[in-house]
């Protein structure tokens, strides 16, 4: 004998059989607009297994009747705009760098890619801000190592900094002022005493006098007799809150006695003159730019 179907008593229909918690799924036939829909559904696929590319082979796939290819239309789409670039990008390739900045057309032209090139190749040390990191300065202030104006962003850009790729690359270091025993430990101590009262943050006033003397022996060449900094030299400014690798006096002390200096690529070697000048404007706008 076969049990029975359950019957639901309250509608008459059939169930399925199925049972959770003592509720039981009623055997309702799908609704007919769904079934249409899913033969629809499964017609339209097949037609676009037919029109679209879709089955892979060996070493290709099938083309499809219309032979679409989505990276042929991003390289159509790729080649269109650079068709609709090219007339900028040869004004900015003959113009100067104050003529980009003083014709609004290429300058907003100019901005805009440099702002792009600027999100894939430096903002990985500067910050997608340009806020820049300990090592990497700050490009949106007014404080540049190797100067601010057009001309000298162009050229850090270009050469980059103490780098082997270009025989313009910014190249002078700090010497090691304990490491190269030029300066004992204490001295080198008494030295970031005197620093911290250049930008006036509290110290030993006995110490700072003697790190003063020390300070015009060794650094005032480079650094200038205020702390005001070189930009020929890219030494920085000593006299206020801005600082490449800490303020505080271990950090201060860390710089004086073992050196710091960082590295930036030759970006001329990798990216065209075009995509440079795009880039030096840019940096140059961010609010620092002299």
């Amino acid at each position: 004998m076969t049990e029975q179907p359950h019957v639901d008593e309250f509608t008459g229909v059939q169930t399925t059989g199925h049972e959770w918690d003592g509720i039981r799924e009623l055997d309702n036939p799908l609704p007919r607009w769904w079934q249409w829909i899913l033969w629809a559904t499964v017609v339209w696929s097949v037609g676009y297994w037919f029109v679209y590319p879709a089955w892979p082979l060996i070493s290709s796939h099938t083309k499809g009747f219309i032979g679409y290819s989505s990276r042929g239309e991003l390289r159509d789409d790729v080649a269109a705009a650079k068709a609709r670039q090219a007339g900028h990008l040869a004004k900015l390739a003959k113009a100067s760098l104050e003529q980009i900045r003083t014709d609004p057309e290429l300058l907003e032209f100019a901005l805009a890619g440099g702002r792009s090139a600027y999100n894939v190749n430096c903002s990985q040390c500067h910050g997608s801000g340009a806020q820049g990191f300990a090592g990497y300065p700050n490009l949106n202030d007014d404080e540049w190592l190797w100067g601010g104006r057009l001309e000298d962003i162009h050229q850090t850009i270009m050469h980059g900094v103490r780098n082997e790729d270009s025989e313009d690359a910014r190249v002078f270091a700090m010497p090691a002022f304990l490491k190269d025993e030029i300066l004992d430990a204490n001295q080198v101590e008494e030295v970031a005493t005197y620093v911290l009262h250049l930008s006036k943050q509290q110290g030993d006033s006995a110490a700072s006098a003697r790190g003063k003397a020390l300070f015009l022996e060794h650094c005032v060449a480079c650094h200038g007799d205020r702390g005001q900094g070189n930009a020929e030299f890219g030494a920085p400014s000593l006299n206020n809150d801005i600082w490449l690798y800490g303020g505080e006096k271990a950090e201060i002390v860390a710089t004086i006695a073992n050196s710091r200096g960082g590295v930036m690529p030759a970006w001329g070697r990798i990216l065209d003159a075009v995509t440079i000048k795009k880039l030096a404007i840019y940096v140059h706008s961010l609010g620092g730019g002299s």
